[in-house]
């Protein structure tokens, strides 16, 4: 099985400083559900593993974040594509949870869910934390210039500690890592 793994906020939707709170604030990245759907298209099953502190926090509850995701595969489903899964983490950092990004909790349940090692599968976030989580379970890192994008790779260049993971990929866009993946893995 061929399998994708994709961050959220910033690589599939528009990101925002303040949470995506609702569907009307889920806004898709220009190309991102049509590079899911190429993705699908080409064989390639697609989870999402996403952070969602806002739930902990109290800024979103569980029904609305359910509402947001039936927004965005009604959307993706109009361009003949789907997300196969979506795993997300609804702890602040400050409980310390084993799921929260840049743990890897969530890769792991990926991987049992999938039944799959998840050695080289592509994984694509715009934020360290994504790349850190990637990278510790076997993961592709793929680091989009989107969302948080170009902030994590700038101070990866200021800062030792925010080194990106070795061997992470970059690309303009999920589109563009989308390209690659198909062209070097078929």
């Amino acid at each position: 099985m061929k399998l994708v793994i994709l961050d959220r906020d910033g690589v599939i939707n528009q990101d925002s400083a303040n949470f995506i709170k609702n569907p009307s604030e889920w806004i898709p990245i220009a190309g991102s559900l049509d590079a899911i759907s190429l993705l699908n298209q080409s064989g390639y099953r697609v989870a999402v593993a996403t952070n969602q502190s806002g739930v902990s926090r109290g800024l979103i509850d569980m029904a609305t974040l359910n509402s947001i995701h039936e927004k965005m595969n009604r959307e993706l489903a109009l361009l003949g594509g789907r997300i196969d899964a979506i795993f997300y983490c609804p702890h602040a950092s400050d409980e310390h949870c084993r799921c929260r990004k840049p743990n890897i909790g969530m890769m792991e349940e990926i991987g049992r869910r999938f039944s799959i090692e998840l050695l080289g599968v592509p994984a694509i976030g715009d934020a360290l934390r994504d790349l850190q989580a990637f990278s510790a379970a076997g993961c592709q890192p793929i680091l989009v210039l989107t969302g948080k994008g170009e902030a994590t790779l700038a101070a990866s260049k200021q800062s030792a500690d925010k080194a990106l993971p070795a061997n992470t990929w970059l690309c303009a866009d999920l589109a563009d890592a989308v390209q690659r993946i198909t062209a070097e893995q078929g």
